[in-house]
């Protein structure tokens, strides 16, 4: 489904809850407390600002006795084959916001992959892959990234582990490529980029750590690990997590120092291939 297509369904979603809920005499307040989100919520699902998730959608239908509309629809909006069920919500909230914050201890964060990088930490999760399979997630992953190009693209900020720098995904020069297009899109201010250093100690969140912001609806945080990730907006949960990512960030490197580093393990990549 295209983006545009999309944003127009959630906002029918928006609309036909906003028409169950006055049908049924019941204010955003009252909805929300039902079905355990505040009633600022409930607007921005009617008004196509937030998407719920499926537990959410589950309960509105339990409430206004939808007869499983808002489920299937919500369903069918965030049910695409290229992400991870735990991601694809994610992947929707990433079109919407003002900044993203990313931190990654392992990998290259997915918005600053190249297709080459993709394509082999898809291989080394699904081994037994089809071609076909294989080539839609990397194209979902280029689609993701297009963001980063778009007029309206969020102020995006990420913090790489310096291990990152040193991990071969793909081979030497898949890592080099990948390497050079995340320098080139911090050189092009696309990106703030850090690094947090060995010499740091530990990070203050050993997983991978996302935080959304949006203009018009309060902020998410996301936590992956390997076979599942959680979506968080409890104010006080996301609270947390951007203390976690401060103190983080406030470890890192600084962007100058961060981008001389990444270019130098970038050409540290080309002489192993070149010598191989």
């Amino acid at each position: 489904m295209a983006n545009g297509s999309r944003q127009a369904a959630w906002e029918f979603f928006g609309t036909e809850l906003k028409r169950r809920r006055e049908d049924a005499g019941i204010t955003q307040v009252e909805l929300g407390a039902r079905v355990f989100v505040s009633g600022g919520y409930i607007g921005q699902f009617e008004q196509a600002i937030r998407k719920p998730q499926l537990d959410v959608a589950q309960r509105i239908d339990e409430t206004l006795q939808a007869d499983g509309i808002f489920e299937r629809l919500c369903r069918k909006l965030i049910d695409d084959p290229r992400y991870a069920d735990y991601f694809a919500g994610v992947v929707e909230l990433e079109r919407l916001a003002s900044t993203v914050y990313d931190f990654e201890p392992t990998v290259v964060p997915g918005l600053l992959q190249a297709p080459t990088y993709a394509r082999a930490l898809t291989l080394a999760t699904h081994p037994f892959a089809t071609d076909e399979f294989v080539e839609d997630r990397v194209a979902a992953r280029v689609e993701r990234s297009g963001i980063l190009k778009d007029a309206t693209r969020p102020e995006y900020w990420a913090v790489v582990h310096e291990t990152v720098l040193h991990v071969p995904v793909g081979g030497p020069g898949a890592t080099a490529e990948t390497l050079d297009h995340m320098a080139a899109l911090a050189a092009e201010r696309r990106v703030l980029l850090q690094v947090f250093p060995f010499s740091a100690g530990a990070p203050a969140n050993s997983g991978s750590l996302r935080l959304m912001e949006f203009e018009d609806a309060p902020p998410t945080a996301y936590t992956e690990t390997s076979f599942s990730g959680s979506l968080l907006d409890d104010p006080a949960v996301v609270k947390r997590a951007r203390r976690a990512y401060d103190l983080i960030r406030g470890a890192a490197l600084s962007p100058e120092a961060s981008l001389a580093l990444v270019r130098s393990a970038a050409e540290d990549f080309r002489r192993c291939t070149s010598t191989t």
